[in-house]
């Protein structure tokens, strides 16, 4: 187990040290539009990391972060696929372990909320990123604004991040610090999601209240009663 995030197979550094810049990529892509919970913002920090100090990843961090680009667009590109050919089907659908309705319904609420640069946005919230594609897809977002914002969005998260990694990485403090850093960078990227959740109980907490202070008087109660109501 690892502080971090939990089950060490799913740690970045144990993932990088087994299957290196392939088990990158691959996690990039399968996150970008097919499973949530991998650890998709933590591996592309330690990723730069690894890349500035020459451990396990051999590339240069241009090619690094040009292969890193591609999965997550690549990835984007399948998950609206299935969106756009599944459609209304897997939002009628029963529960299953990939796609499960609450994280679809977040996701469609976060499109429609932000509109298409919900595509961007959507990168640097968990859960969200994997799924927005799909309703973006379902949805019929016209194909060339999809994929417009799909690169603009790849290229921030995807070479963002890795080009942070490098950077801070060569930071002493930051170095030998790692294990609080990777859990910061997990919290950071759950705020979102927190902050949407809180929003969402007080909305409906509002709204309820404003049902119960609209709703009309029960029409028994309001029965005359006495003789006159029995004329």
């Amino acid at each position: 187990m690892t502080l971090a995030l939990g089950p060490e197979w799913l740690s970045p550094d144990y993932l990088i040290s087994e299957y290196g810049l392939p088990g990158i990529l691959l996690i990039v892509f399968a996150e970008s539009g097919f499973f949530a919970f991998l650890p998709g913002d933590s591996l592309l920090f330690t990723a730069g990391l690894l890349v500035a100090e020459g451990n396990y990843i051999e590339q240069p961090l241009w090619l690094v972060c040009t292969l890193i680009v591609a999965a997550a667009i690549t990835g984007d590109q399948v998950g609206y696929a299935i969106g756009r050919f599944f459609g209304p089907k897997l939002f009628n659908r029963p529960n299953s372990k990939v796609f499960k309705q609450e994280n679809l319904d977040k996701a469609h609420e976060f499109v429609e909320k932000y509109g298409p640069k919900a595509i961007v946005l959507a990168r640097f919230v968990p859960i969200v990123r994997t799924f927005a594609p799909i309703v973006a897809g379902a949805g019929r977002m016209k194909y060339r604004t999809f994929i417009a914002y799909n690169v603009v969005g790849g290229v921030l998260w995807g070479a963002g991040i890795t080009v942070a990694g490098y950077f801070l990485g060569q930071i002493g403090f930051i170095k030998e610090n790692i294990e609080a850093i990777l859990i910061l960078i997990v919290l950071l990227s759950v705020v979102p999601i927190i902050i949407e959740f809180v929003r969402g109980r007080s909305k409906a907490k509002k709204e309820a209240a404003l049902a119960a202070a609209t709703a009309p008087a029960d029409p028994a109660a309001q029965a005359p009663r006495g003789r006159h109501a029995r004329r």
